[in-house]
């Protein structure tokens, strides 16, 4: 292994997330709004996507720079043939690898097993509202919960670790917050809640459709739930953590877990450790950057592992984004999150 590759704000590079393609079976509005992504919309052809082959090569030059974790993303990853192959491909690089992906949920239940099998270490599934009618409306597409709901019990059914995500916008879902808190206490997974981020062009971002922290904590206490604040697990958490319980319960009552993540109220650019690979191979060292380094040609012309090590140390070196700390400060073009992988 190289020595730990920092960048200029001595942030190490730890966490690896990787596109596997830039469709999703869903339209959400903060994500991939159908007005744009609809019918006509050109998506990526297959010769431009990384093939499983090349996605491995990084991902081993990538280990060499210090890499811990890598998670699978999109656009949703399960629409990728063989997603599972490509799990265990990367379990052979490292059997202590923690290896993660994050899904829509609705191709869970088909695939859940197969994942396990492979080596995924752990699941996210991404849910903004436990209603149906709430739920199918985000969506835009009209899915169905229940078919999210069973495919996150697929998953614990095969032993694979759950949490939950949740995108909260104001005047949208911020009602769901405690049916979600409610549902996952009695599901025994953990809720993270993320507060609505200008991530891409298209989504047509307001500050005030934004639920901070604050408030979302006061909503979760008005509505009698005891909170208590957790320590920080590792540098880089994206997600600060409490411990929750209804007083209705009484002092016998179970504590579960929730986080929330505070992009835009309280910017965590300081402690940011992760890389993005989109699905046409550029490398991406911020969320909401505009573009990334292209690693297709080194990849596609026979450039060795190391060579692409240098490459991906070379980005890192010279990061210093910090666009949520800069917010309101900096105008500048950023890419949509289905096509860097959130």
């Amino acid at each position: 292994m190289l020595a730990a590759m920092k960048d200029r704000l001595g942030r190490p590079l730890q966490d690896l997330r990787i596109s596997l393609t830039d469709r999703c079976n869903f339209r959400c509005r903060y994500c991939m709004p159908v007005e744009v992504f609809g019918p006509g919309y050109q998506f990526l052809p297959k010769d431009e996507i990384l093939t499983f082959d090349e996605i491995l090569r990084v991902t081993e030059a990538a280990l060499a720079l210090g890499v811990q974790k890598v998670r699978l993303t999109g656009g949703e990853p399960l629409l990728r043939r063989d997603a599972a192959v490509l799990v265990g491909m990367l379990r052979g690089l490292d059997p202590d690898l923690d290896i993660a992906m994050t899904s829509n949920g609705m191709l869970l239940r088909r695939f859940a097993a197969d994942l396990k099998e492979a080596g995924l270490s752990r699941v996210t599934v991404s849910l903004d509202a436990i209603d149906p009618g709430v739920f199918a409306k985000m969506n835009g597409v009209g899915a169905k919960v229940e078919k999210v709901l069973d495919g996150v019990q697929a998953a614990t059914d095969h032993g694979l670790p759950v949490k939950v995500n949740s995108v909260i916008q104001r005047g949208v879902n911020e009602q769901q917050i405690v049916p979600l808190l409610q549902w996952a206490a009695k599901e025994k997974v953990i809720i993270r809640f993320i507060e609505y981020m200008d991530v891409g062009e298209t989504n047509r971002w307001k500050t005030g459709e934004v639920v901070t922290t604050s408030a979302l904590l006061k909503m979760v206490r008005d509505a009698g739930y005891q909170l208590q604040a957790m320590e920080e697990a590792y540098r880089g958490e994206t997600a600060r953590r409490w411990r929750y319980q209804s007083l209705h319960d009484g002092k016998e009552g179970a504590w579960h877990e929730m986080g929330v993540i505070s992009s835009v109220s309280q910017p965590f650019c300081r402690d940011c450790s992760r890389l993005r690979i989109s699905a046409s191979g550029h490398a991406f060292t911020c969320l909401f950057a505009g573009e990334g380094r292209d690693l297709r040609p080194l990849l596609r012309e026979g450039g060795s592992v190391e060579l692409l090590a240098a490459e991906l140390a070379g980005r890192w070196r010279g990061r210093d984004d910090r666009y949520s700390e800069l917010r309101g400060e900096v105008v500048q073009t950023k890419a949509e999150m289905s096509y860097l992988g959130g």
